[in-house]
């Protein structure tokens, strides 16, 4: 079974997030990058399946400038096979990415695709369920749990009241969630092997999509600042702030 997994360059999440002076958008010039944490459960996901039999090859594929060749390669160092690069240097947005997944995805022919949730520079937790309603495939988003047999895979999803279970019918989309797994350091000699594993470059032309942007960022602003707390002398005081200024109670 061939399975193809998307990891997307972010700012690393130890990274403090500035905003431009402009409010254009978030800080990314010197800024240390890295692959989205729940890529990389993805990845571990795939590495997993293949470890067990299950998968035969796993394709990396990632979208943006050159520099996510990095990131490819860090998914090649944890276990994947190959990669695809879609360079490009517009403003890729969840349909965008969407549409070049089900372009790679025809070209491909993967019984599986795996996702992160979301990326943790967007938030947006909506390119994994576009893809499957691009391809018309059945989905198991916000997986804590993914078992494959006999053509279907089990997801077990985390949802607002608890755990659901959905069986689905191969070929499938998952998008992975915190609880599935804990990703692996890459050690180095797969480090050094994953330079002599090839990376196909494409571009949004080559596959026949049009990624411009369909969402205008008007501005980014920080969340305002947390005024100072005040001490209170007395018991009646606090319920009186509680009360008139708070306006909690």
């Amino acid at each position: 079974m061939k399975l193809l997994v998307a990891v997307k360059r972010v700012v690393d999440y130890n990274v403090k997030v500035r905003v431009r002076s402009d409010g254009s958008g978030v800080e990314t010039a010197g800024v240390k990058m890295s692959m989205n944490p729940f890529d990389e459960i993805a990845v571990e996901e795939a590495v997993r399946l293949k470890e067990k039999g299950v998968v035969e090859e796993i394709i990396a594929v990632s979208m943006g400038g050159g520099a996510c060749a990095e990131t490819i390669r860090t998914a090649l160092a944890m276990g994947a096979d190959r990669g695809i690069l879609v360079e490009t240097d517009v403003e890729l947005q969840p349909l965008a990415v969407a549409k070049l997944l089900k372009a790679i995805v025809v070209k491909e022919a993967p019984q599986l695709v795996i996702l992160g949730k979301q990326a943790i520079d967007d938030d947006m937790n909506a390119t994994g369920q576009m893809l499957a309603a691009l391809l018309g495939w059945p989905q198991g988003t916000f997986a804590s749990r993914l078992s494959i047999a006999d053509g279907r895979a089990e997801v077990t999803r985390e949802i607002d009241g608890g755990l659901e279970t959905v069986s689905l019918t191969l070929p499938a989309i998952v998008t992975t969630d915190l609880r599935l797994n804990e990703p692996r350091y890459a050690s180095l000699p797969n480090i050094m092997k994953a330079r002599k594993k090839p990376i196909e470059t494409l571009t949004p032309a080559a596959l026949g999509v049009d990624p411009a942007p369909r969402l205008q960022v008007l501005k980014t602003t920080e969340p305002p600042r947390r005024q100072a707390g005040v001490k209170v002398g007395s018991v009646a005081e606090l319920v009186d702030k509680l009360k008139n200024e708070a306006k909690v109670i």
